[in-house]
């Protein structure tokens, strides 16, 4: 099977809600066919953080996907966020995630290892049980360096040389190791794709990547808490979302956020004053 192409953008969408709360799939119908409509975006993860997809029932999940697929019309791949801690229940996520019409997974890091870090071997034997239980292809997700689930080198080079693994999102959000990591896995790997997802460090490690995969445009680096929130916000300002309702345990930004907001995508030339729009409608 010939690897999906990722070198460009790959954003990861927001999972739009009613205003009670339920997954909004009208609201995905104007997101995904936005973002599919744009020369260089190369394919949508949905339900990673930004898209709240561990808030989620695997019902709810499943739809998203199948709505997301639509929205596209099959200009571009679908790749599903694979969240869930055990490796046997990941498997069956992935499953899931084919038969709504995902193209490839983006593979979390069990959770727990964030705090108790991993077992030698864990990681690999969960990509290769997952590949195997699913087919579907996978890509390798680096977290920070902060974190117990952190890959180290070995690790990384080991994953990327399973079947089925064709592509990296790497955060390790250190630049040390960035530059000291990357060139190895360049030449001992050189058919993986390498996504960044550093928002703060994206001029640095741009140079270096095939492409990236990230949440946000902005380059400021804002806690993901507030900047999914805020990414809402913009769609709401650029007329693609109608509100910016999230799902608990997040919460709606500040009285005035989505003023500022607004002024920003304004200033920057992306949302139209209102003279703009009435000489326009004029």
């Amino acid at each position: 099977m010939e690897a999906l192409d990722l070198r460009g953008l790959v954003p990861a969408p927001v999972t739009p809600f009613t205003r009670d709360g339920e997954v909004d799939h009208a609201a995905i119908q104007r997101l995904g066919s936005w973002l599919g409509s744009f020369e260089g975006v190369k394919g949508l993860v949905v339900l990673g953080h930004a898209g709240e997809g561990t808030f989620l029932t695997p019902d709810e999940q499943t739809a998203v996907i199948e709505s997301f697929v639509k929205s596209v019309d099959g200009k571009i791949p679908v790749i599903a966020g694979i969240t869930l801690e055990g490796t046997k229940v990941a498997a069956q996520e992935a499953k899931r995630a084919v038969k709504a019409g995902a193209e490839a997974g983006l593979v979390y890091p069990s959770h727990g290892w964030l705090r108790f870090g991993y077992q030698k071997g864990a990681p690999q034997d969960r990509y290769r049980v997952i590949y195997q239980e699913s087919g579907l292809p996978l890509i390798l997700f680096q977290y920070p360096d902060a974190t117990k689930a952190t890959y180290n080198l070995a690790t990384q080079l080991d994953i990327a040389a399973l079947p089925g693994v064709f592509a990296m999102k790497n955060g390790v959000r250190s630049m040390r190791r960035w530059d000291t990591e990357i060139p190895v896995v360049r030449r001992e790997r050189p058919n993986l794709q390498i996504l960044t997802c550093h928002d703060e460090y994206l001029l640095h490690t741009m140079f270096d990547a095939d492409g990236a995969l990230v949440g946000y445009g902005g380059l400021a680096p804002e806690p993901l808490i507030e900047g999914t929130v805020a990414l809402k916000h913009g769609l709401v300002a650029r007329g693609i979302l109608e509100h910016a309702t999230v799902r608990s345990p997040l919460l709606p930004l500040e009285p005035g956020a989505d003023v500022e907001i607004a002024n920003a995508l304004r200033s920057a030339g992306l949302v139209p004053d209102a003279r703009s729009r009435a000489a326009r409608a004029a």
